[in-house]
């Protein structure tokens, strides 16, 4: 699922060649609203299964609040909590009735702390991992987990796209996504609820419970110029 199709298309032929298996694909806008209610037609009327779902789909927008276009905000809420929560809540209860799923949601290192100059992305990421957490100890003994991913800086363009510019601090030693993507399935196939990936992400882990709240969203805005 992505909005561009003939990217899905390509990346879905590439898999099929690969391993041999049957790809489809449902372009879609998670900025609009209802737009997850139409990935779960899409699956359901073709009678797909949904055994694992990733909620990976997200952005951010740097600066100011006050300064920054409304309209990005609000899409932003959109695609990084509104979608991720309706997508859920579609296919969670299917996966508890069969006795088997796993979902995976992105969060980020930015949900430790308040994030100034970056407020509404810091603030989804912290959403998503506490309605992880959450779900997880719902879930318990149902055959499904829940598992919140929190990497640190990825060099997978997200600075460009929230006009943070290619000097930022925080993405000078970025990680690769191949490499995320897979500690965040491995941690996923084994049920692990909250995963910290990457030695930078774990230690501000820890930074996040011992400095005063102050101090981590002073860190925070430094890192986000």
């Amino acid at each position: 699922m992505a909005r561009n199709k003939e990217k899905l298309l390509s990346i879905g032929k590439d898999l099929e060649d690969a391993y041999g298996i049957r790809t489809w694909a449902c372009p879609c806008d998670l900025s609009v609203k209802d737009a997850a209610l139409e990935l779960y037609v899409f699956t359901e009327e073709r009678g797909l299964s949904v055994d694992v779902l990733i909620n990976n789909a997200g952005f951010g927008d740097a600066g100011p609040f006050m300064d920054r276009p409304w309209q990005k905000q609000y899409e932003m809420v959109q695609v990084n909590i509104a979608a991720l929560m309706q997508l859920t809540h579609l296919y969670l209860k299917p996966m508890t009735e069969r006795g088997y799923g796993k979902v995976l949601n992105l969060s980020s290192v930015a949900a430790f702390s308040a994030g100034p100059d970056m407020s509404v992305y810091y603030a989804s990421k912290a959403f998503v991992m506490s309605f992880s957490e959450a779900l997880a100890e719902e879930v318990k003994g149902t055959g499904v987990t829940v598992t919140a991913l929190c990497p640190g800086p990825t060099a997978t363009g997200f600075e460009k796209a929230a006009d943070m510019g290619m000097g930022s601090r925080m993405f000078r030693r970025a990680a690769s996504p191949s490499k995320v993507a897979e500690d965040g399935i491995r941690a996923m196939e084994k049920g692990r609820v909250l995963v910290y990936e990457g030695a930078f992400t774990k230690l501000a882990s820890v930074g996040s419970r011992i400095a005063p709240r102050f101090l981590t969203r002073r860190l925070a805005r430094s890192m986000n110029r």
